[in-house]
Formats: structure tokens, sequence, C-alpha cells
């Protein structure tokens, strides 16, 4: 074959195999339909394919299909999930530092954990992810946790041997002991099965995991004490997202709800539930700022004990937080 022709077939086959290669991008959930959750896939899958990239092909797995949380932390770190949302909570396996975000009254409000979240933790956060070959897109807020109970539980005196369900967490199982209560170790799936046979008779959750995940119908007391932040991240394969072409990357990076909005929706679903809660069956305490104070005197030490036990980072995380309320305070005050 002449030189010239075998140089233009070598270069009509690449461009044709570069033109074919899709981008096909998978992205891993555990959300539930009509949720706030959900619209926050649907609108990313929808902004991804209105930007009109036609390399880009969206897998939305989003419902459990891939199972739970660890296999999707794993399958992100061997490349086989490409873009997923992982709670705080199953983020520890990766990131332990994680876990001070569940610090007992770490915020003081929305307001000061929006701030101190976007300012001072954001950057901290995503530099400990790239660490570990994980890109942190954005926050996905799950909101403050409460106390549920079979009985009302508002002052930390009443959880005084109560049967209280943990996470696996070490800061879930010292925020029990702290106020007096037996720690039961239980799987999320497991919680309503636990609560009708007496296995657990308390336990602590986001309004928008309490109420239609049945666990309203069995513990029907709720005290609003928002004393941790319960949040979930988007993350993304850092090694792959590096080594798209930089529109594909731009695309799959910027096509997220934004992140107040995102909140929006969120706080708005827990809202409904909570206006809605006749119809849901539970009964909702709130206790003023004497109440919460005693809540607070009492899981004090959690501090400590999580700054320690975590290591690495975690005193760094704490004074981060420590400067975001100074300024937070400040910009209040003019």
């Amino acid at each position: 074959m002449p030189t010239l022709l075998r140089v233009f077939v070598i270069v009509l086959i690449s461009n044709l195999s570069i033109e074919s290669q899709a981008i096909v991008v998978t992205v891993g959930g555990t959300g539930v339909k009509d949720t706030a959750g959900d619209k926050k896939w649907l609108t990313y899958q929808a902004n991804v394919e209105a930007a009109g990239d036609p390399d880009l092909e969206m897998r939305m797995l989003v419902y459990g299909e891939l199972g739970s949380e660890d296999i999707l932390v794993n399958s992100i770190r061997r490349g086989r999930v490409h873009v997923a949302n992982w709670s705080g909570l199953a983020t520890t396996t990766v990131v332990p530092e994680m876990a001070m975000l569940y610090t007992p009254f770490l915020f003081d409000n929305y307001a000061e954990a929006d701030f101190i979240m976007d300012n001072y933790l954001f950057a901290a956060y995503s530099k400990l992810l790239a660490e570990q070959d994980v890109h942190l897109i954005q926050w996905d807020e799950i909101g403050f946790n409460q106390v549920y109970g079979k009985t009302p539980v508002l002052a930390p005196t009443q959880a005084e041997g109560m049967r209280f369900r943990t996470s696996s967490s070490e800061s879930a199982r010292l925020f029990a002991e702290a106020i007096g209560a037996d720690a039961i170790p239980l799987g999320f799936m497991d919680i309503v099965t636990g609560l009708q046979t007496g296995l657990v008779d308390s336990g602590e959750s986001a309004i928008i995991m309490y109420v239609p995940t049945g666990i309203s119908s069995e513990a029907k007391h709720l005290t609003i004490t928002d004393h941790s932040f319960a949040t979930s991240i988007i993350v993304m394969r850092k090694r792959w997202i590096d080594r798209l072409p930089e529109i594909q990357r731009d695309i799959l990076l910027n096509s997220f709800v934004d992140v107040n909005e995102g909140r929006q929706w969120t706080r708005a679903e827990w809202s409904t539930f909570l206006d809605e809660q006749d119809k849901w069956g539970f009964t909702t305490h709130r206790i003023d700022a004497q109440q919460r104070d005693r809540w607070k005197v009492a899981t004090a030490p959690v501090t400590r004990r999580l700054i320690d036990g975590i290591g690495g980072e975690a005193q760094m995380i704490w004074d981060l937080v420590q400067e975001g309320k100074a300024a937070f305070g400040a910009q209040k005050d003019d």
C-alpha cells in the first residue's frame, strides 16, 4: 500500500473511532421516587441531556438498583460507577473526618450551617476526598437529626435506659451513651421491625427519613432537637472526571441543581411532613432554649471523644467550624 494511502486510512480509522466513542455515565443512588432527592437526580439528567453533547449517555440507576451505599462507595472507587450520592456516614469509610459533621450541636441553625459548610468546610473536605481519588461536587442536604420515641423524649434524662437505635457510626453511639440510653446498633432497613418487636424504643433521624419510611408509624413522638446535621454528598471518581475532555467534564460538573435550590427543595419536603403530621400519625414536640441547653450539656463530652477517636484532620475540621461561627456571628452583628 502506498505511504500516502496508508496514512489516509490510519487517520480515517482514528477519526471514526473517536467520533463513535460514547461516554456512558453510570449514576448510582439509593433514592425514593417522588421525593426531593429524586427531583435532584431527574434535574441533573435533564440538564446534562439539554447540553446537547451526543457523546454523553446517562445511565441512571438511582433507586437502589446497584445495592446499598457501601456498594456505591466501592463502585465509585473501582470505577464501576461514575457519579453517586453518598451519605455522610457512608463517606466516613473513606474519609473518617466526615464524622465530625455529626458532632452534637455543631451548628445552631440552618443559616449558620449553610454559611460554614459552604465557606469553610467544602474546600477542606474536597481536599480530604481528593486524596482518596474522590471528587466532591456538592453537598446534598438531609437535614438536622431529631429524636424519636414511642413515648416523648423531651430531655436527656427521659432517654436514660431507653433502647436507642444507632447507626454503626461512632458519633451515633457516643450520642446515645451521653444521654444515658442503651445504644443498639441497627441497620436502617431494620428500624421499623426493631420498633415493632421492642428491640428498640427510640432513636435519631432526619425528618425526611423519619416520616415516609414507616418509623413515624411505630415511634409516634418526634422531639425537634436539631442536635446533629446530616448531609449527603455528590461525588465522582477523580481520575475518571479528570481524564474526560473539557467539554464533557464541564457539563457533568455543572449540571447539578444549585446547592441552595436543592436545600430549599429538601427543607420544603420536611416542612410539609411536619405540617401533615396528623395525616402521618405522629406528634411533634418543640423544646425551648433552656431545654435544648440541657441536651447540649449532656452531649458536650462527645466532641472531644470524637476528635480524639477520629484523629487525622478532625481537630482541623473543628477549628474551621469555630472560625466559621465567629465569622457568621460577625456578619449578623454587621
